[in-house]
């Protein structure tokens, strides 16, 4: 017999004797005067005498991760999430039939416990039990230890397991929760509307990314699960809503890292009558503010680093280029990253893989990103990016080669992607068509033609500029996370292999 199995049947033996006992292993419910947070913050300040003097009452609730019988006593910790709280059980307190309901108790059961609030010898704080209650027992054995590459899978797997034993990761995601209320507080504050806009959509618009597919059986069509927000919203600014927000699920059908996951939730705002300038000087306040309120201070750990939130830098993608070059091989110089050949010579200098259809804008994006972005750890802009790979952004006045377009990074990861938006509807034509013309190249991540956008642009679009955060990797900068894996409640895995495999 294995230890799962004897496991397994030393509870259910336990389960059954509940139930001939007389006692409901899961009943409806439970009344409770304090979380194990509220008491705690109750009487945490109290010493031994005034709890004596006072002889506070409450009723708690929680599960056993820890069980200590001793004869006719015993003790066990409870916690619920917010809290942990010792319990102690005594025969001549709580009467031979409670007690023996104490001695069903499994550790990972979830039980109720009434009494009197005091200190243990050692100070710490403890309820004295008068009455105790099964709530639901537990059944599958809860882990010892949480190390190595196996067990970090069933973490993100069996995330449940993970919040019960491991008290920071609910930090994480109260945390985040904080992080998404203070960005609602700071556009609202500012007349934005907060709008909802199709997840399946006719064309995957807005970025340049793989869409996932499907289809609609009773209408007979191919759809996309959607790989931004932009364009809907963009349709709203020319309906005469000046500042919209939406902040939702987005969907890419590319790899998993530990800054990419399949599924991610995107902030996107538009501002009529803006340009990226605004924006910049936008972005630089709210995630100062959202950094500071949500850690306490605007210099937060990440790693080894501290980010410096009061000094932000702002660099042009070509000086970021210049500044973050190795010292080997030999930089480039400015009239190189015009040419497609001195580019791609380039890129192999520095080990970047290019595909043969790739442009100079392509190509300098490639060295941006490979000489440059791991080493902006301080929260930097990185501005002028090449129009080639900004096919919805409009172009610098006398360069139709760059675009009016910022990229925010924070710790060495994209947070945020903004720019002015091209409101010329023959010139958007255009961009699209030069998109369609990359994808039969062989470019699976190029934009497709839409003609109802255009046709919303016909109506008039004023002068916008947009933006899209990432609330992931803003998480994991604002909470100290490696991976993008610990700032999602449950990320894409792997099926688990069927039994015997």
């Amino acid at each position: 017999m294995d230890d799962q199995t004897n496991f397994l049947e030393q509870r259910r033996f336990k389960l059954a004797e509940l139930q001939r006992l007389g006692h409901d292993p899961y009943p409806r419910r439970f009344d409770y005067t304090h979380t194990l947070g509220q008491l705690r913050a109750a009487f945490d300040p109290l010493d031994a005498a005034t709890l004596e003097d006072r002889k506070e009452t409450a009723r708690i609730c929680g599960r056993i991760l820890s069980l200590r019988p001793h004869g006719k006593a015993g003790f066990l910790d409870l916690a619920d999430g917010e809290g942990r709280v010792q319990v102690y059980v005594r025969r001549d307190t709580v009467g031979e039939e409670m007690f023996e309901l104490f001695r069903l108790f499994d550790l990972g059961d979830i039980i109720g416990a009434e009494g009197t609030i005091f200190r243990t010898r050692t100070g710490e704080l403890t309820l004295l039990a008068t009455k105790v209650h099964h709530l639901s027992k537990n059944l599958q054995p809860l882990p010892e230890k949480w190390h190595g590459l196996t067990d970090v899978e069933t973490r993100f797997r069996q995330r449940y397991v993970d919040l019960i034993m491991n008290p920071g990761v609910r930090e994480v995601f109260v945390k985040r929760g904080a992080i998404i209320r203070e960005i609602r507080r700071y556009l609202d504050q500012r007349g934005y509307l907060e709008v909802e806009t199709p997840v399946l959509q006719t064309i995957a618009g807005g970025a340049l990314a793989r869409p996932f597919r499907t289809h609609h059986n009773a209408l007979d069509i191919d759809l996309y699960l959607r790989i931004a927000l932009e364009l809907y919203l963009k349709r709203l600014i020319v309906g005469g809503i000046p500042r919209v927000y939406e902040m939702s699920r987005i969907f890419r059908n590319e790899g998993i890292s530990s800054h990419h996951n399949p599924e991610f939730t995107m902030l996107e705002f538009y501002q009529a009558y803006s340009d990226y300038n605004d924006l910049m000087d936008m972005s630089e306040e709210m995630i100062t503010r959202i950094a500071e309120t949500v850690t306490g201070s605007r210099q937060v750990p990440y790693g080894e680093h501290v980010l410096d939130f009061d000094h932000w830098q702002r660099l042009t993608m070509k000086e970021a280029i210049f500044r973050f070059w190795p010292a080997s091989p030999p930089p480039p110089a400015e009239g190189d990253l015009q040419s497609v050949d001195r580019l791609r010579a380039l890129a192999e200098a520095v080990g970047a893989r290019y595909a043969p259809a790739d442009g100079p804008g392509k190509l300098m994006s490639l060295l941006f990103e490979t000489v440059a972005e791991e080493h902006l750890v301080q929260p930097t802009i990185v501005y002028d990016h090449p129009a080639e790979v900004s096919p919805l952004a409009k172009t610098k006045p006398g360069d139709p080669a760059t675009a009016e377009r910022f990229e925010l990074y924070i710790a060495g990861m994209e947070i945020a992607n903004a720019y002015s938006e091209l409101n010329d509807p023959a010139e958007q034509k255009a961009r699209f068509e030069e998109q369609l013309r990359a994808r039969d190249r062989g470019d699976e991540e190029a934009h497709g033609m839409d003609q109802d956008y255009i046709r919303a642009l016909r109506y008039g679009m004023p002068p916008t500029a947009g933006e899209g955060i990432g609330i992931d990797r803003l998480t994991m900068v604002l909470t100290d996370s490696p991976s993008i894996r610990d700032v999602i409640l449950f990320p894409l895995l792997r099926p688990e292999p069927e039994a015997g495999e």
